[in-house]
C-alpha cells in the first residue's frame, strides 16, 4: 500500500476510480451530477467556518461544507458545497471574497468557490497540473495560485481571473530526485520568493518568482538528511520552523529575505520526552505575536506547543486533541481556541487558548465530519 494512502486512511483511502467524483447533501453521500444546484446554506449568526473532507475515503466524507461557530466556540452544521470532492486543504484571496480548494484525485484538480455575498458559490474547478494536489496559496497580489502535487511532486502556476475563477496554467516544475513529494507551497514574507517542502526529496525548494510571465526559476535546493521527510513549513518573517513528517522533527531554519535563503539551525524532537511508537506530525502554525509554535502529532494525537526566543524553539507542553490522527488544525481570528481535524476520527474537536501563555485546555466541543481533512474560517 502507498505510504499516503495508508497515512491518510481509516484503513485505506479508496482512491481507485475517484477522479471527478462529486457528493450530495444526502447523508449516504451518493454521486451526483457535476451540475448539481448550489446547496442552501443557512444564515446563523456566527462564523463562518468551512470544513474540507475526502469523498473517497471510507466511511465517505462531505466534501466541502460549511458550519458556523457560536459565541461560545461551537461548531452548528449549515450546509454542503456540492461539487467539491475530496476537498483537503484551503487558501483564501488576500480580500478574503474567494476561497481555493485542492482536490486530492488521481487526477488533481482546484476547485474556486466564491464567498463575496458569505453565501457560497462555486466558480469551477482546474486540473491542478498534477496528482494528488495537497496544497495551495495565493499570491499576495491577488493575480497568481500556487498548487504543490503530492502525488508526483510538482508545482504548478494558475492565473487568478477578474471574477475569482482559476484561469490559464503558466507554469509547472517537477522537482528533482527519485520519488519527490511536493507537499506545500506558500510565498515568502517578503513576497518575492516561492518556497515548495517537499517529503519525498527530503528538501525544500526556493523559487524566483516572475510576475510578468507566471514562471518559477529555482533559486535553492536545501536538502535535508535523508529520511527527514519535511511536509509543512510555518514562518515567522525571518526565521522559519519546517516540520518533519518522517522523523518527528522541527528544524529552525534563519530565512535571509533578500537573498532567499534557508540557512539550517536548532533541530528538535516534534514529541514530549520519552514518547515512544509510531508517529507522524502534520501541521504546524505560528500564533499572530509569533510567541508560541504549535505542531500536530498523528500516532501520539496530540499539539505539543512551543516558546520562541533568539535562540529558537522551546518545548512546553503537549495537550491531546480528544480524537485520532490530528491531520489539521487551525487557530480562530481571536486567537482564543485552536480547533483539530482528527481525519480517523471523523472529528473536530475545540481546545480552549490562552493568549497570555499560549495553554491549550481541551474542550467538550465536537463536531462530527467524516474523514475530516482540513478547516479555515471566513473572518
Amino acid at each position: 500500500m502507498p505510504r499516503r494512502r495508508f497515512l491518510t486512511a481509516v484503513g485505506a483511502v479508496g482512491f481507485a476510480g475517484a477522479a471527478g467524483a462529486i457528493t450530495t447533501t444526502s447523508a449516504a453521500c451518493a454521486a451526483a451530477p457535476a451540475a448539481a444546484p448550489q446547496p442552501a446554506v443557512s444564515h446563523q449568526a456566527g462564523l463562518m467556518t468551512l470544513i474540507g473532507s475526502y469523498t473517497s475515503a471510507a466511511p465517505p466524507g462531505r466534501g466541502l461544507e460549511v458550519a458556523i461557530r457560536d459565541d461560545a466556540g461551537v461548531l452548528e452544521p449549515s450546509g454542503i458545497v456540492d461539487g467539491v470532492p475530496d476537498a483537503s486543504f484551503f487558501a483564501w484571496s488576500p480580500d478574503h471574497r474567494y476561497l481555493y480548494v485542492t482536490n486530492e484525485l488521481p487526477q488533481g484538480t482546484i476547485t474556486a468557490v466564491d464567498l463575496s455575498g458569505h453565501h457560497p458559490v462555486v466558480l469551477g474547478s482546474q486540473s491542478s497540473g498534477g496528482a494528488g494536489p495537497t496544497h495551495l496559496t495565493v499570491h499576495p497580489s491577488g493575480e497568481f495560485l500556487f498548487t504543490a502535487n503530492y502525488t508526483d511532486g510538482t508545482v504548478a502556476v494558475h492565473r487568478r481571473n477578474a471574477d475569482g475563477s482559476i484561469g490559464e496554467s503558466t507554469d509547472l516544475i517537477k522537482h528533482p530526485g527519485a520519488e519527490p513529494h511536493a507537499h506545500q507551497v506558500l510565498v515568502d514574507p517578503s513576497k518575492q520568493w516561492v518556497v515548495s517542502v517537499d517529503l519525498g526529496a527530503d528538501a525544500v525548494f526556493v523559487y524566483a518568482f516572475d510576475p510578468a510571465t507566471g514562471k518559477l526559476t529555482q533559486h535553492q535546493h536545501l536538502e535535508l538528511p535523508a529520511g527527514t521527510g519535511p511536509r509543512h513549513l510555518a514562518f515567522n518573517y525571518d526565521r522559519a520552523y519546517l516540520l518533519a513528517e518522517l522523523n518527528s522533527t522541527i528544524t529552525v531554519l534563519d530565512w535571509d529575505l533578500e537573498a532567499g535563503q534557508f540557512a539550517p539551525g536548532q533541530v528538535l524532537s516534534s514529541r514530549e520526552p520519552g514518547a515512544t511508537g509510531e508517529n507522524f506530525p502534520a501541521e504546524i502554525a505560528v500564533s499572530r505575536d509569533a510567541k508560541f509554535v504549535y505542531a500536530s502529532n498523528r500516532g501520539d494525537d496530540n499539539i505539543a506547543t512551543f516558546t520562541t526566543d533568539d535562540a529558537g524553539l522551546t518545548f512546553q507542553s503537549v495537550t491531546p486533541t480528544g480524537g485520532n490522527w490530528p491531520r489539521h488544525f487551525t487557530l480562530d481570528p481571536e486567537e482564543t481556541s485552536l480547533y483539530v481535524a482528527n481525519q480517523r476520527a471523523g472529528v473536530i474537536t475545540r481546545l480552549a487558548r490562552d493568549p497570555a501563555t499560549g495553554a491549550l485546555t481541551p474542550t467538550q466541543d465536537r463536531y462530527d465530519c467524516p474523514s475530516v481533512a482540513a478547516l479555515t474560517f471566513h473572518g
